[in-house]
């Protein structure tokens, strides 16, 4: 193995430990963010999708990175860009962050694949992350973030919230 391959190997790695700053239970990795690690002896270049344009937290998500990424033993310098080509989508996510977002008690993204914004991409009935059901009631089309959405769940009483497939 390459000194080059090693050294994307571990930047791989080290991006695991980064967290989304809005959600903390999974890394950029498991939300999907990372488009592409390219590393050019002791320089690495970092891409990150955003999950939506304007999103508050890319200038966390760089220095973050930037800071996991510059902690690996061979890494002399990091450059950390965005992009938003191709955009990002929920198909993204990896089925360990679905998993990590569910155990969060955010239900995650369907799989059903992105939707027009004007469709908005709701469930009539969600699956609550915490009791399994699907009696449940959209409460709210717009949560906390633009790519989720308050739910109800009618069996355990629990609120939660969904993420739209975009």
């Amino acid at each position: 193995m390459t000194t080059s391959t090693t050294t994307e190997l571990a930047v791989w790695e080290a991006l695991t430990t980064v967290p989304d700053p809005e959600i903390p239970a999974v890394s950029v990795v498991d939300m999907g963010m990372i488009k592409r690690v390219e590393v050019e002896g002791a320089r690495v270049r970092v891409t990150v999708l955003p999950t939506f344009t304007g999103c508050p937290a890319i200038p966390v998500i760089r220095q973050d990175v930037a800071a996991a990424v510059g902690a690996v033993g061979d890494v002399e310098s990091v450059t950390v860009e965005t992009t938003f080509d191709p955009p990002w989508t929920t198909d993204r996510v990896t089925d360990e962050g679905r998993a990590k977002l569910k155990e969060f008690g955010l239900a995650p993204p369907t799989g059903k694949g992105p939707v027009l914004i004007t469709e908005i991409g709701l469930p009539k009935r969600a699956e609550c992350p915490f009791c399994g059901s699907t009696d449940t009631r959209n409460e709210n089309a717009f949560g906390p973030t633009p790519c989720r959405a308050l739910y109800y769940c009618e069996s355990c009483r629990q609120p939660f919230e969904q993420f739209k497939d975009v």
